[in-house]
């Protein structure tokens, strides 16, 4: 006893005040921008005034590329990041960006007494921290995605236990449209069935009148990746549409399509500008998901009188499928050929055949590309390259690869498409020596 008077003492407060400051910390966070974003961990910067986040991570930027540029003698700098409604350096007020994410995702966990537990996982665990609502995602998801949870717990429907590797429902994955009024609805199992699937999916449809399609995912392996391989509709459209520049897309349950659609319309735009097309030009798109890049670089060179051939590669047959529709809709079918194919071998061959490429883009995952596929690309020899990046430790590997082989960076332009976060995206272009 005489250890804690000790301390109340030299605190100057009795353990009644301390107690007393404790909940009025605890009142203030949960007034701030997000009552769970310690817990979450998902956005870290929010509490962050979105001017200086931007300055933050120009200097990062300028930081890391610093010393390829110094390394491979380019005359290079990099430009402003590209932020919403706001760029770094600039003065004036800058809102936080706020419900910007288009597609959101819970996973389910097994609570008490049969209870279906969802929210986010803590960062680098599987305990969920509930969340009612996410001031960065597109109003209504959060409440789509609980109320999912909701359904399960009325029809008995067991919540997947990734430590036990036992339950049914593993994860729900809502897209929704930007430019639209659709959205679509997966829900991931561990197994194909499961007890009164039709009501289910007949009552997660009335969750939003936005819905359009209902589908389940069958992804029963063991791990942390979201999907499987297997996927069916249960109701509805088996896609959903959205908009971005002047192209309409259909986007099916698995295929890649950009979270924040807002900022993809920038990074797009860069890439586009600089691919610098002319008529009779051919454009590759590799690693093209759903076509959203190569389709919108097309429809913009048409739009101003501009005839280019694109040719879209990719392994994923259900992206190809959808690129393949996309470009149905948008009018340039008789311009595009899409290729379900590994992009490296596709690469491979094409210049084994001396096949013709004007402008390569590529957007590949957080792993990059690999030294077999860039020197395949430079092995064509498109006098432009444009690398798309969502990992600026990948993308100056490969830049160097690229460098070695012919191509010097004219361009590098960071775009921010997950504010309150530390993570940027890059748009590089580089030209044939």
């Amino acid at each position: 006893m005489a250890r804690m008077r000790s301390t109340a003492h030299r605190n100057n407060t009795s353990p009644s005040q301390q107690s007393n400051t404790q909940a009025r910390r605890a009142k203030k966070a949960a007034a701030g921008p997000c009552p769970i974003m310690h817990a979450c961990g998902g956005c870290a910067w929010l509490g962050m005034p979105y001017r200086k986040q931007l300055v933050r991570k120009q200097a990062a930027m300028e930081e890391f590329f610093a010393p390829l540029f110094d390394r491979m003698g380019w005359d290079c700098g990099v430009d402003p990041v590209r932020g919403m409604g706001a760029i770094a350096g600039e003065t004036g007020k800058a809102p936080a960006p706020r419900a910007f994410r288009y597609k959101a995702a819970t996973p389910f966990a097994p609570g008490p007494h049969g209870s279906v537990r969802c929210g986010f996982y803590a960062r680098g665990t599987h305990r969920i921290v509930a969340a009612a609502a996410c001031a960065v995602e597109a109003h209504g998801a959060r409440d789509i995605l609980n109320g999912a949870a909701r359904v399960a717990e009325r029809h008995g429907i067991s919540a997947y236990d990734e430590d036990a590797r036992q339950g049914l429902l593993r994860y729900a994955v809502l897209r929704m449209g930007w430019r639209t009024r659709e959205a679509l609805l997966t829900i991931v199992t561990a197994q194909r069935n499961i007890p009164h699937l039709e009501e289910v999916a007949q009552e997660l449809a009335q969750l939003d009148q936005r819905i359009v399609g209902v589908a389940q995912n069958i992804n029963g392996r063991p791990g942390n990746a979201m999907l499987g391989t297997e996927t069916h509709t249960l109701w509805g459209a088996d896609h959903m549409q959205d908009k971005l520049l002047s192209c309409t897309f259909e986007i099916s349950p698995t295929a890649f399509y950009q979270t924040n659609p807002q900022q993809t319309e920038v990074l797009y735009q860069l890439a586009i500008d600089g691919m610098n097309l002319t008529t009779g030009d051919v454009l590759l798109d590799a690693y093209c998901g759903s076509g959203t890049i190569g389709l919108c670089a097309a429809r913009a060179a048409a739009d101003a009188g501009k005839t280019v051939h694109l040719v879209g590669v990719e392994r994923n047959a259900a992206g190809i499928a959808d690129a393949q529709r996309n470009a149905e809709r948008n009018g340039l079918a008789d311009t595009s050929t899409f290729i379900a194919e590994d992009a490296t071998a596709y690469l491979r061959r094409a210049a084994s055949e001396h096949e013709h490429v004007d402008v390569l883009v590529l957007d590949p995952p957080r792993a990059g590309s690999t030294p077999a596929f860039l020197q395949a690309a430079a092995a064509l020899g498109p006098r432009r390259i444009i690398y798309i990046s969502c990992n600026p430790i990948t993308q100056v590997r490969d830049l160097e690869v690229l460098g070695a082989a012919g191509y010097r960076l004219t361009r590098l332009t960071p775009v921010d498409m997950f504010p309150h976060t530390d993570h940027t995206e890059t748009v590089a272009v580089l030209e044939r020596s």
